[in-house]
């Protein structure tokens, strides 16, 4: 697999408060005087919005569909969005990407986390995160966060471990994904990123 360079994947359980960091780790980088976009997933391109809308808002959707449309939106944010401003020397700093899938889909689903994997490397094509920050926050807290949970936010505490559990097998397995203290501030928890990331 050929990763392209600058990629920052943001993950987590639900109302971990991956916006948040994403945020206010583009205003670290910005200070620094780089150029960076971000986007989030599902969504990032107007294919992708639609589609956010689809999964997080409708009464119910098969999980195979499931599946299929977060890897549908994720290939177009990757070839229109990311391929091009990481050519063109910005940090792409992404709310999410196919770990989400992984955890989500492939663990907490059940529906096996290679063949989720599989799905969406194929239509990626090498474009995939060079680094995955997990914010590891207990489930029963970030729930407690959560003002107007989506479709899949709403799915409960033991859904959420099961992804959070995803997260942390992820973790241990594959060196660019790391784990980020949960219960530490957002500047310390951006603080722990540009470490990671020795900018």
């Amino acid at each position: 697999m050929i990763t392209v360079g600058r990629y920052i994947a943001i993950e987590g359980v639900d109302g971990s408060g991956k916006s948040t960091v994403a945020e206010a780790l583009q205003l670290r980088l910005e200070a620094k005087g780089e150029r960076v976009v971000r986007v989030r997933e599902p969504g990032g391109t107007p294919v992708g919005e639609a589609v956010r809308e689809l999964l997080l808002h409708s009464d119910s959707l098969d999980v195979w569909a499931e599946v299929m449309l977060f890897a549908a939106q994720r290939a177009e944010l990757a070839k229109t969005v990311v391929r091009p401003e990481v050519d063109g020397g910005a940090w792409v700093i992404s709310d999410r990407s196919y770990y989400s899938s992984i955890a989500y889909q492939g663990r907490a689903r059940g529906l096996g986390e290679e063949v989720v994997r599989a799905i969406n490397e194929r239509g990626l094509e090498g474009i995939v995160p060079d680094w995955v920050f997990v914010l590891d926050v207990e489930p029963t807290v970030a729930l407690e966060r959560q003002s107007d949970p989506d479709r899949i936010g709403r799915e409960g505490v033991g859904f959420q471990t099961d992804v959070r559990n995803a997260y942390l097998d992820l973790a241990a397995a594959e060196e660019k994904v790391v784990l980020v203290e949960g219960g530490l501030d957002v500047e310390q928890q951006v603080d722990a990123i540009m470490s990671a990331l020795d900018v």
